[in-house]
């Protein structure tokens, strides 16, 4: 697929179609006729196009969120084991605890290899 240029009328185009796939970028790009990496330039390139493609993955979030509250409010024990889980942690509602680690200390991961044993 060619790349089209950065102009103001794809991006606007883009934006719409982000509005109409609910942020979803593959669904949104092929709409416009666009890649996706065009979408990701665009985004680490423009501030304002990131703030608007911020902004709709904002109102996806609430429209997931509001869904949510629906099946809370039909008392769907699924639904209020994950809002707990989620939004309950600072009341106890947790599987496992959390560690934060706020001085900087940096970890790695060591790779270990059993040392061969050659036959004598």
């Amino acid at each position: 697929m060619r790349r089209p240029k950065a102009t103001s009328g794809n991006k606007k185009r883009m934006i719409q179609a982000l509005e109409k796939s609910l942020g979803i970028v593959t669904t949104a790009a092929k709409l416009v006729g666009i890649e996706r990496t065009t979408h990701y330039l665009w985004m680490n390139t423009d501030p304002v196009y990131k703030q608007q493609v911020e902004e709709i993955n904002d109102i996806a979030l609430d429209l997931s969120e509001s869904k949510l509250h629906s099946q809370i409010m039909k008392e769907n024990i699924v639904a209020i084991i994950f809002h707990l889980k989620t939004k309950g942690k600072g009341r106890g509602y947790v599987e496992r605890t959390e560690i934060k680690h706020e001085t900087g200390v940096e970890s790695s991961i060591i790779e270990w290899t059993p040392a061969k044993i050659e036959n004598e």
